[in-house]
């Protein structure tokens, strides 16, 4: 029986896609050649690749609307540099929010003026800044809108006039935005798309081509949209799979159907925090993620009873980032809410017996 899958990433993926995704490896197309076989410019791949690309932009309202999606190599970590490469001509305004977004920072300030507009550092990234000003002449604002290790996330967007850049990796396909505000959009695949080693941008082709510097192809925006992600070999096999996960998603009712079924999730398992006095939300209220829902015990001699019954449930990846601590339930796309439910069923037993 299959566990119930609470990691943060690589995430769970529906049973539907693995098990597709599995059938490829052995036989692709009905062509006796497994798919992490065959050449990645064949027709095949091709038009997995364009399919990938194209349920992107679907799936986000994005069509005909002057943006691209790419699927790119390095994950979020190296699209912290080439936004920057790219669009970085003398200043830029960051929000920072966590773990991922003061990499970002990091990564920035080699190429231009960084000014942090609001940090919740002091608190351990414990809530989202809010009043914050982005300067007007900034070259671009970026925010991670939710944040994996301390569970935070961006519930209302700031307006602005400068061009809007947004990590998306743990919370992409997952809520309703109007996703014309950004110019902009990152996205690991292996937060809620699919798995490890590739990433989705989705970039309005009017932003590029502004910066004086001289860009490495292999850094450029432009040279991955005029050879349409094929500029080098892709990561065929997380393409693929990505693929499958958002045709599975559409095919379900899309973005819309899916934030009704997550908030469902979230508010299961919220709900049972701030109930059960054994337990203690780690965030601001207000700020809390659909998506990574992160708490601890209020009696840390607990500790071991609890871990040895979400185990013995069949629950995995309940704990929290190592340099955090406590517990963290990621209730990426793919998870059911029956998968919630057996949490909050072990939560209260524990309760009951302590109590």
């Amino acid at each position: 029986m299959k566990k119930h899958n609470f990691s943060a990433g690589p995430c769970i993926l529906p049973q539907e896609v693995l098990q597709k995704a599995s059938d490829a490896i052995l036989n692709f197309n009905n062509d006796d050649l497994s798919l992490i076989e065959i050449s990645h410019r064949s027709k095949s791949f091709v038009a997995v690749m364009d399919k990938a690309r194209s349920l992107a932009l679907e799936l986000l309202g994005l069509e005909n609307k002057g943006y691209k999606a790419l699927f790119l190599h390095g994950g979020a970590s190296l699209e912290f540099l080439m936004v920057a490469y790219n669009l970085l001509h003398k200043k830029a305004a960051y929000l920072n929010t966590g773990t991922w977004s003061d990499k970002a920072i990091k990564e920035a300030k080699a190429f231009g003026e960084v000014i942090e507009v609001g940090s919740s550092k002091d608190k351990g990234y414990a809530y989202i800044p809010k009043g914050f000003t982005i300067p007007a002449d900034a070259d671009y604002f970026h925010c991670t809108s939710n944040n994996t290790v301390a569970g935070t996330q961006i519930k209302e967007f700031p307006k602005t006039d400068v061009p809007l850049i947004c990590d998306m990796s743990s919370d992409i396909f997952s809520r309703q935005l109007d996703f014309e505000k950004f110019d902009l959009i990152y996205a690991g695949a292996q937060k809620n798309m699919g798995p490890a080693g590739t990433t989705l941008v989705v970039v309005k082709e009017e932003i590029l081509g502004k910066v004086e510097r001289h860009i490495p192809s292999m850094l450029s925006y432009q040279t991955h949209i005029e050879k349409d992600s094929m500029f080098n070999t892709p990561a065929v096999f997380p393409v693929y799979v990505s693929m499958l996960t958002m045709q599975w998603l559409k095919d379900l009712g899309g973005i819309q159907f899916i934030e009704e079924v997550n908030t469902k999730k979230a508010a299961l398992l919220y709900d049972e925090i701030d109930r059960n006095p054994l337990f203690k939300g780690i965030v601001a209220k207000e700020d809390r993620s659909t998506m990574n829902a992160t708490f601890n015990l209020t009696d840390d001699s607990l500790k071991k009873t609890f871990d040895k019954m979400w185990t013995a449930a069949g629950i995995n990846g309940l704990n929290g980032h190592r340099s955090v601590g406590g517990y963290r339930a990621s209730m990426y796309n793919a998870l059911p809410l029956y998968s919630v439910q057996v949490l909050v069923d072990v939560m209260q037993t524990l309760e009951k017996s302590h109590l």
